[in-house]
């Protein structure tokens, strides 16, 4: 489902006169410091987990200096059936973003879900936008629409 939402994130972002290169995650992170404006997205697997490609790249990704990058973060997850680990992936990611000198946009509210612990969750927002295609599929779109509107302004 990440996907699917990245596709109309870029869609998006496109309408709004954005240039977009996407990248699959599996091919690598090494272009990641080539750019100044990210959005990221990864769905947490498992229980609390990144997904594999995310996981077998994240001490690299560790390794990045994001000083003077703004980035938005994006993720799936399943709020009823992990609700204790909801989004932890986006957590994980924006978190070690901001700590490599990253600067994060597109913190999004946590009214319309229902979960009880993510490490995605920092002053009752998600560090980024949260997805459930499990539990709220038809909000989907809706929501990743909002959020670029809300967020394109801060790429420049």
């Amino acid at each position: 489902m990440t996907a699917l939402a990245s596709d109309i994130v870029k869609s998006e972002l496109e309408s709004h006169n954005h240039e977009v290169v996407s990248y699959n995650v599996r091919d690598g992170i090494e272009s990641l410091s080539n750019y100044k404006n990210l959005i990221i997205g990864c769905p947490t697997w498992h229980v609390g987990e990144l997904q594999d490609d995310w996981d077998m790249l994240f001490e690299d990704f560790k390794k990045i200096s994001f000083n003077g990058v703004t980035a938005a973060f994006f993720g799936a997850g399943d709020q009823f059936g992990y609700s204790c680990n909801y989004l932890d992936a986006v957590g994980i990611l924006a978190r070690e973003f901001m700590e490599k000198g990253g600067r994060l946009v597109g913190r999004w509210s946590i009214d319309g879900y229902e979960f009880d612990e993510s490490i995605a969750l920092e002053n009752d927002k998600f560090l980024g936008l949260a997805l459930d295609y499990d539990n709220q599929d038809s909000l989907s779109e809706e929501r990743i629409n909002l959020w670029v509107n809300m967020i394109h302004s801060e790429f420049k």
